[in-house]
């Protein structure tokens, strides 16, 4: 069974820090470029960043720029998304997603592209 598990989401104040965790079963990561998409309470969900085959971070959203980072742990078939300095405006439930890449392009911030997605980690940003 393909399988995408996200985890490491909570409350946290602002300024604080979170990592969140994608883990994969069913299939090896090794293959896939990994995006990671967010929705907040009546938005649309957005592209927030994504990691190629070759581990080039693509950043789609501009507001997480310096703040978020993107990794993959090829060999614990995890990819994870370090979150710092997070803002209210971060608060939402994120999902991490993977599609087949071929190997020297870089990802796609476009969510029609993916088509393994986790069941999402809800991060809360509050006082």
């Amino acid at each position: 069974q393909v399988q995408l598990v996200e985890s490491g989401g909570g409350l946290v104040q602002p300024g604080g820090s979170l990592r969140l965790s994608c883990a994969a079963s069913g299939f090896t990561l090794d293959r896939y470029a990994i995006g990671w998409f967010r929705q907040a309470p009546g938005k649309e969900r957005e592209g927030v960043l994504c990691i190629s085959r070759q581990s080039r971070t693509t950043y789609v959203s501009d507001s997480v720029k310096g703040r978020f980072t993107i990794s993959r742990d090829n060999a614990k078939n995890t990819v994870y998304l370090q979150m710092n300095s997070l803002k209210p405006e971060d608060t939402a439930v994120y999902y991490c997603a993977a599609y087949v890449a071929i190997p020297w392009q870089p990802c796609t911030g476009v969510s029609g592209a993916y088509d393994n997605w986790g069941q999402g980690t809800q991060v809360t940003v509050s006082l």
